[in-house]
């Protein structure tokens, strides 16, 4: 499966969604896009959006770039799972666009749970 990752810009990424994502067992068995590396700054979000299987949105924090993403991928009809560290104040707009929603309290928990989500899909 290829796996979008989107989140704000002032969310601490690399070590809260990538770093856990690529050490873990799932990042064997599926392609994952993570926009902020190095390598992606050149890159048409859009497009990359519309030929992948999911977006993985982490949004604890609000984002303007993140909502135009998820807009994207709501157009295009790419399933897309919301993902949020506990206690945090998500947006109710993004019920609008998804029904998939993951609140976790630990990258080993946020892994797990969307370890079983990805299961379900496939």
């Amino acid at each position: 499966m290829k796996i979008y990752i989107s989140h704000s810009s002032k969310y601490d990424y690399k070590n809260k969604i990538y770093n856990p994502i690529k050490n873990a067992s799932l990042s064997k068995s599926n392609k994952f896009f993570f926009p902020h590396e190095q390598d992606s700054n050149m890159v048409n979000a859009k497009e990359i959006i519309s030929s992948y299987d999911l977006v993985i949105a982490e949004v604890s924090l609000p984002s303007t770039g993140q909502g135009i993403e998820l807009g994207w991928a709501e157009y295009t009809k790419t399933p897309i799972l919301c993902i949020y560290e506990k206690n945090a104040e998500i947006s109710s707009s993004l019920h609008l666009i998804t029904d998939n929603f993951i609140e976790y309290g630990s990258s080993e928990d946020m892994i797990d749970k969307i370890s079983n989500f990805i299961e379900k899909l496939t």
